[in-house]
């Protein structure tokens, strides 16, 4: 019994350490406006920007078909899998010397009841490095986290 509450107490100071780090980070910035002149005589500038969006990328299991899909969601954007919504609110690296991933936090809510009052069936924290760690219990589909793009 002991070393059950041991695991657990291990499991949500983990999670306290990544909800910690990830949102004492500093919103996203982006690069600074270059400015170019297409001519040194005319008053016409050329604004180049160039953006830098954070995604999240996903595997998707439909259990019933055996078909996966690659789902690419940026971040605050809500993307459809099947009968989920699926939507990335965070996403950032995690630092371990022996298995280093990411990790991200998703909302995901099942479309098969027509209420309006919908729950979240799954809303919290995925990693990439623990793929065993099944975060969504669905009977029809499951996910996993694969990585983040530009963190």
């Amino acid at each position: 019994m002991i070393p059950g509450k041991i695991k657990l107490i291990f499991l949500l100071l983990l999670l306290n350490y990544f909800t910690a780090t990830l949102a004492d980070e500093k919103s996203r910035t982006f690069p600074p406006v270059i400015i170019e002149n297409s001519d040194s005589n005319s008053e016409k500038k050329n604004i180049v920007t160039k953006t830098k969006e954070t995604r999240v990328n996903i595997i998707a299991l439909d259990k019933i078909t055996a078909k996966t899909s690659d789902i690419t969601i940026l971040l605050g954007e809500t993307k459809k899998f099947g009968l989920l919504e699926i939507k990335a609110l965070q996403c950032g690296s995690t630092k371990s010397i022996t298995e280093p991933g990411h990790a991200a936090y998703i909302q995901v809510k099942d479309l098969s009841e027509n209420r309006n009052d919908q729950i979240f069936v799954f809303n919290g924290w995925t990693f990439s490095s623990t793929t065993t760690l099944r975060p969504l219990d669905h009977p029809v589909y499951d996910f996993w986290l694969v990585s983040c793009e530009n963190v």
